[in-house]
This record gives C-alpha cells, structure tokens and sequence, in this order.
C-alpha cells in the first residue's frame, strides 16, 4: 500500500508540474514584455498626437498617422490567427488580407483607435499567453513562407516596432515630441 501511494504522488507531482504548473516558454514571457513596452510607447505616443494630425500623412500612397495604428491592431489580430487563435466577432476584425485597406481607414477618430488598439494588444497578449513550447515549434504560413510560431512571433515583435518607429518619425514631423524622451523641466 505505501508504494502505491508514493507512486500516485509521484505520479500526481509529475502531472501538476506539466499542466497547472507548467512554466511559461522563456520565449512567450520575453513577447509579452516587448509587447507590453512597445503598447506602452504606442499608446503613449497616439495620445499626445492631436487629433488635427490623426489624417496627415507624409505623401499620397502612404499611411496616414491614423492608419498606421490602426494597422499595428491589424497586425496584432492577425498575429493571433496565423498562430491558431481566434478573435471574438465583437472585435469586427477579418482575417483577409484583401480587407487590410479598409481596416486601416475605417476611422481617423483617436479615441476609437486608441480603444482598437488596446484591446487588439489585450487580446494578442492574452493569447500568446496560452502558448506552449509544443506550439511555438508548430509550423504555419505566414509571408509566403513557412516559418514555426516562433519564428513568426519574433518577425511580428520586429513589425511593430517598426511600426512604432514610423509613428515617432510621424510625430516628430508633426512637432509632437514622444512623452517618454521630454526632458524634464
């Protein structure tokens, strides 16, 4: 009897420790930190831009400041999908890519952008919290490319940054100074 009893908390140790318990992927935790820094300087940035600036754009053909946001929301949702998740119809996202133009222009009003672009980053956090070692070496298509999740989450971190960095050059042509580099006065 007491052997079977240590064998069934061994047993139950092993199975609390692979699924309750079971430690977030380094990768999953160092995304999430990005994201959050980069939703941090996103958000911040989109909030001292004027309204007035939301519709400039620095040519005809290119992303205005109102459509840049709106695309790192779409980027955010579409990350989710190509990974396995699902988005709730209530974001009233599409996944098709034929779409993309319309997303980014279906409004220049900042207080709703800020609103898609926030929940866009909840909903990108959230799920890539669910990630586990096994899906990150999962493979998908993304870019024409067949790449494993993991791979993808780091071209996708690297998009919105770059997205951010597009979005301070806006700024600063639009003589808004990002808040986190004022100096103090």
């Amino acid at each position: 009897m007491k052997v079977a009893n240590k064998f069934f908390l061994i047993l139950c140790t092993i199975l609390l420790t692979t699924t309750v318990f079971a430690e977030e992927p380094v990768l999953v935790k160092e995304f999430v930190g990005q994201i959050e820094f980069v939703q941090g300087r996103i958000t911040q940035l989109a909030e001292a831009v004027p309204q007035s600036a939301y519709e400039w754009r620095p040519e005809e053909g290119v992303r205005s400041v109102s459509e840049v946001y709106l695309h790192i929301a779409f980027a955010n949702y579409m990350t989710v999908i190509i990974s396995g998740g699902t988005i709730s119809k209530d974001m009233g996202f599409e996944m098709d890519f034929s779409k993309e133009k319309e997303w980014d222009t279906q409004t220049t009003d900042k207080t709703e952008i800020l609103e898609k672009v926030n929940e866009s980053f909840a909903t990108l956090k959230e799920w890539t919290k669910s990630l586990t070692e096994e899906d990150l070496n999962r493979e998908v298509e993304a870019f024409g490319m067949t790449m494993t999740i993991r791979n993808f989450m780091i071209t996708m971190i690297g998009h919105t940054h770059e997205h951010l960095g597009q979005s301070i050059a806006y700024a600063r042509t639009n003589h808004v100074t990002p808040p986190w580099s004022k100096k103090e006065e």
